[in-house]
C-alpha cells in the first residue's frame, strides 16, 4: 500500500465522495464502488477478491504498521489516505471504530457466474429482503454452514449498504452470491436440477421430514409476508417448523439455520 495524501478538510471531495457511497445506493450503483469499515471487513473483503482502491486511516486510533500488515506486495498500488481525527469522526459510521474504512469495487453478481463447492450444492435464497439486519444475519448463517451459494431474489436493497455490511461481519465478502429476478431464479434452478423447498405457513411439510441430500435450494420469504405465491406454487415441497407455543413464527435467520443445519445433518454435516 502506497501511503500519500494528508486530509483535514471536511469540504475535502475526497470526504464528500466517502458520504454520497455510504449514504446513497444512486451513488453506489453510478461508481461501482462502496464503503467498508474495521480490519476484520477489510481482511475478508481482500479474501474473497475484491479490489480496494483506497484506504482511508487515522493514525491517532490505527498504528501505520497494523494497516500495512494487511496488503501484501501485489496490492502496492492501493493509495492510503490519512484521516484528521475530525474528519474521520465524520466519515465513520461505528460508534466504536477502529481507525479504517476503505472504498472497494462491487461485484456483479449474476446467476449464470455461480460456482458450487458440491457435488450436490445446498443453497438459501432469500425473496424480496428488506431489512438490512436480516440480510445480514442469513449472510452469517450461510458463512456459518459453508452453504454453496447464497440467492437473492427481486431484493429491496443493494448488497453494498453499509448496515448489511456491518450485519454480516463482513461474511458477505465469502459468502457466494447470485442476484437475479424470481423468474431469472427458477429458471436457473431447473437448469441446473436444483429442487426448491420453499418456507410456508400453511400447505406445508415438517421440515425435518423432507429429503435434503440432494441439489436443494431452500427459500425464505420476509418475516412481514413471507415468501410471494409464486414461489409457493413453483416449488417442489413447501416446508414448515412446527411451534410449539403461542406465535406462527420465528426471527427469520433462525428459522433458515435450523432448516439448513437439518440439511447438513442429513449430509452428515459435510
Amino acid at each position: 500500500m502506497h501511503l500519500g495524501k494528508h486530509i483535514s478538510s471536511l469540504q475535502n471531495p475526497l470526504v464528500r465522495q466517502i458520504l454520497q457511497l455510504k449514504e446513497k445506493k444512486r451513488g453506489r450503483d453510478k461508481t461501482g464502488l462502496f464503503v467498508l469499515e474495521g480490519l476484520r471487513e477489510m481482511q475478508l473483503a481482500l479474501k474473497g477478491g475484491y479490489e480496494i482502491t483506497k484506504v482511508f486511516y487515522c493514525t491517532d486510533i490505527i498504528p501505520v504498521q497494523e494497516l500495512k500488515a494487511l496488503f501484501p506486495n501485489k496490492d502496492a498500488g492501493t493509495e492510503g489516505i490519512e484521516l484528521s481525527r475530525e474528519v474521520y469522526r465524520r466519515v465513520a459510521y461505528r460508534e466504536k471504530t477502529e481507525g479504517v474504512l476503505a472504498l472497494a469495487k462491487a461485484k456483479s453478481h449474476q446467476l449464470q457466474d455461480l460456482q458450487f463447492h458440491r457435488e450436490h450444492p445446498l443453497i438459501l435464497i432469500a425473496q424480496s429482503p428488506e431489512k438490512p439486519g436480516n440480510l445480514g444475519a442469513l449472510l452469517r448463517t450461510a458463512d456459518a454452514a459453508n452453504l454453496d451459494a447464497v440467492i437473492l431474489a427481486d431484493p429491496k436493497s443493494d448488497l453494498y449498504n453499509p448496515n448489511i455490511i456491518r450485519s454480516s461481519v463482513g461474511c458477505l465478502f465469502t459468502t457466494n452470491i447470485g442476484v437475479g429476478s424470481s423468474e431469472e431464479v427458477f429458471q436457473f434452478l431447473k437448469e441446473n436440477e436444483i429442487k426448491l423447498y420453499s418456507a410456508a405457513l400453511s400447505a406445508s411439510e415438517v421440515y425435518s421430514q423432507l429429503d435434503y441430500t440432494g441439489p436443494v435450494a431452500i427459500a425464505v420469504g420476509t418475516e412481514a409476508t413471507g415468501l410471494s405465491e409464486k414461489w409457493i406454487t413453483e416449488s417442489d415441497a413447501n416446508i414448515i417448523i412446527p411451534m410449539k407455543g403461542q406465535i406462527d413464527s420465528m426471527n427469520l435467520s433462525v428459522s433458515a439455520a435450523i432448516i439448513i443445519f437439518e440439511a447438513l445433518r442429513q449430509r452428515n454435516f459435510d
